[in-house]
């Protein structure tokens, strides 16, 4: 069968040995439709960031960059605009038809902090090719603060797949109007439509815009940082905004997303040529998010955004990115929201889960 494994088949794959850890995989990393992945005990600072390239693995790269390395089982500061690169714990046996694709976890995309998985061999970022068989690494970049890390934090997740279930816009249009993927009427075009909200209901608050300084961020911690100690609050009283080349923006999307129990979807950057920006660090969406069946009415999609070269004028409505669904191959027998910790079903604009509401 054809699409993205389901968290019953995760489960089936690490009883197989196909997904294997020391220590053992904890029940609560299997999400919907990915894999939480464990940093492991040591960190290797690096002089730049790299591809392994095409018969070539991380160990050898490593002794070519590496600076210096460190433990990280008391916990470590991973400095802002350095590089690191940490081996996970988990390790993979693909069978050949499944191949993998990497993520930072929505906490991870809202911190600014870089995370990408490197595989031996591997010619693309967060890309793991069918029948894969070895260790994985995480590539760690804080652009806008300074972090905390310990052994066994989860920064970023994984999907598997078998073939490709990506819907294509006629078949998006009929999962609408079965089961609808947004409020009102939605802009299909490669992909679900995804633009920005510079006029909120209530009040001037569009977003945040992370500050140049600022003390360490412990990952551990979870509601505990003051806002205003690390974002500027950026208001829109006019329906527009002036990005800031190289400043770190959290904004929201204008539409309530829904995604059904039996898809998948990941967010995509739009095209180059709509604004010298990037949106989306942090872009896999779990089958049920924003959905009824999963105690959501639709949530709105963050939006982790870069200005580039030049100041740019963003306008409310503007379209910034796109969602991409595919197909499970099976229904979760867990949604999003339904009874799992999940940190942003039924959010609005909202900061990284360590920030106080």
């Amino acid at each position: 069968m054809t699409g993205v494994i389901p968290c019953q088949g995760l489960r089936a794959m690490v009883d197989a040995g196909q997904i294997a850890a020391t220590p053992d995989i904890l029940p609560d990393q299997v999400q919907p439709a990915s894999l939480d992945l464990r940093l492991g005990p040591v960190a290797y600072r690096v002089r730049a960031s790299f591809l392994t390239g095409q018969g070539r693995n991380v160990d050898d790269r490593l002794a070519e960059f590496e600076m210096h390395r460190f433990d990280l089982g008391p916990g470590a500061v991973l400095e802002k605009g350095c590089v690191y690169v940490v081996p996970l714990l988990e390790q993979l046996a693909l069978p050949e038809h499944v191949e993998g694709v990497a993520n930072a976890k929505s906490s991870t995309g809202r911190l600014d902090l870089l995370t990408r998985v490197i595989t031996d061999g591997g010619v693309e970022f967060d890309r793991v090719v069918p029948g894969y068989q070895g260790r994985l690494y995480a590539e760690i970049c804080p652009r806008s603060f300074s972090v905390l890390v310990r052994a066994g934090m989860r920064l970023n997740q994984i999907r598997l797949r078998a073939g490709h279930g990506v819907l294509d816009d006629a078949a998006l249009h009929a999962l609408h109007a079965d089961s609808p993927l947004v409020d009102g009427t939605p802009l299909i075009d490669d992909g679900l439509g995804f633009s920005v909200d510079l006029r909120p209901r209530h009040g001037t608050l569009a977003g945040y815009r992370a500050k140049p300084h600022t003390g360490v961020i412990d990952l551990d911690r979870v509601g505990h940082y003051a806002p205003r100690d690390y974002w500027e609050e950026v208001h829109a009283d006019a329906g527009h905004i002036i990005l800031d080349p190289g400043a770190f923006y959290i904004l929201v999307s204008r539409e309530a997303v829904h995604i059904p129990p039996g898809c998948a979807a990941e967010m995509a950057p739009y095209v180059a040529m709509v604004g010298e920006f990037r949106v989306h660090y942090a872009g896999f969406f779990d089958p049920g998010f924003g959905h009824a069946a999963a105690g959501g009415a639709g949530s709105r999609g963050v939006l982790e955004m870069r200005c580039h070269e030049a100041p740019f004028v963003l306008e409310h409505g503007q379209i910034v990115g796109r969602l991409v669904y595919e197909r499970m191959r099976e229904v979760p027998d867990q949604l999003y929201g339904a009874g799992i910790a999940s940190n942003y079903q039924g959010q609005g604009l909202k900061l990284s889960k360590h920030f106080k509401a």
